[in-house]
């Protein structure tokens, strides 16, 4: 039987959990919906987030925040590791100015949450990993600060490698624009039910939209109008796939006065009407 890793003092939560085809239906359940969850997986895997199929060629680090939808779809032959946590435990917002990871491997708007590690950053993240088992199998009163300061080593590291992979030039020419990359991102995901255009963002930073579109093109990004747009398509989809909410109350819900509007939109975006996609899903699980 599995021996049980888990910290929990008042609302503060962290677990540490085996992946294994034994593991695979509790973890694919509700019942760690509601928690920051970061899987640290070997070659073989195939993992859903959202509607995104993520394979894993070599140790990899899977970043998924309470309001994604996750599903491990293959085990590969070596088992990974499941750590999760709530933000009483630890608060990437709140400690933005430690870690500098939100935005780019939790909420990223391009869907990007998947680090695949080198060899020397997968050793260290194993040694990590052993010491955060180790730490969850004392019971020390020192216990919740040694877990955590490996968890924001974990997060670091991890935005590091992050930042070579996806924005490699960027990191090295452009560091101001990856700040404001960040900045974008997070702003989107807080507004974007009510703020639909690029001249809604360049008003919330105090800038021309010509200068976020510019930014944008440095990065070698999607034009930001369609950043804004495909984040409120994935949260259609979420909301046609996952509630029974119909696509009127959907645009509603997204912040579109006009229902055919919406339907239009999501039909440019995505190929399919509101109601097929929502079919098309459901007949193929």
């Amino acid at each position: 039987m599995e021996q049980q890793h888990l910290f929990q003092k008042s609302l503060k939560k962290l677990g540490l959990k085996s992946v294994n085809s034994e593991n695979t239906q509790i973890i694919n359940s509700e019942a760690f919906k509601e928690y920051i969850k970061i899987l640290y997986l070997p070659s073989g895997y195939t993992v859903t987030v959202d509607f995104t199929v993520h394979r894993t060629v070599a140790p990899s680090l899977l970043f998924v925040s309470p309001n994604q939808f996750m599903k491990i779809e293959e085990v590969g032959l070596a088992p990974g590791y499941l750590i999760f946590y709530n933000r009483d435990f630890y608060c990437i917002q709140i400690h933005d100015a430690e870690v500098a990871c939100d935005g780019l491997l939790f909420n990223n708007i391009q869907n990007m949450p998947l680090v695949s590690l080198p060899d020397g950053e997968a050793e260290f993240t194993n040694y990590l990993f052993m010491q955060i088992t180790g730490e969850l199998a004392l019971n020390d009163s020192s216990l919740e600060e040694m877990v955590r300061t490996y968890l924001k080593q974990l997060l670091i590291k991890s935005t590091r490698v992050w930042k070579q992979q996806h924005l490699e030039k960027v990191v090295s020419e452009q560091p101001a624009d990856l700040d404001f990359f960040r900045n974008f991102t997070l702003l989107v995901d807080a507004h974007f039910k009510e703020k639909h255009s690029v001249a809604d963002y360049a008003s919330l930073l105090s800038i021309a939209p010509k200068t976020i579109t510019h930014k944008f093109k440095r990065l070698n990004l999607p034009q930001p109008n369609d950043v804004i747009k495909n984040r409120l398509i994935l949260e259609a989809k979420r909301l046609l796939v996952h509630t029974g909410m119909t696509a009127k109350e959907i645009a509603y819900e997204l912040g579109y006065e006009d229902p055919a509007y919406f339907s239009r939109l999501f039909q440019l975006k995505t190929g399919e009407s509101p109601s097929g996609f929502r079919v098309k899903y459901h007949g193929q699980t």
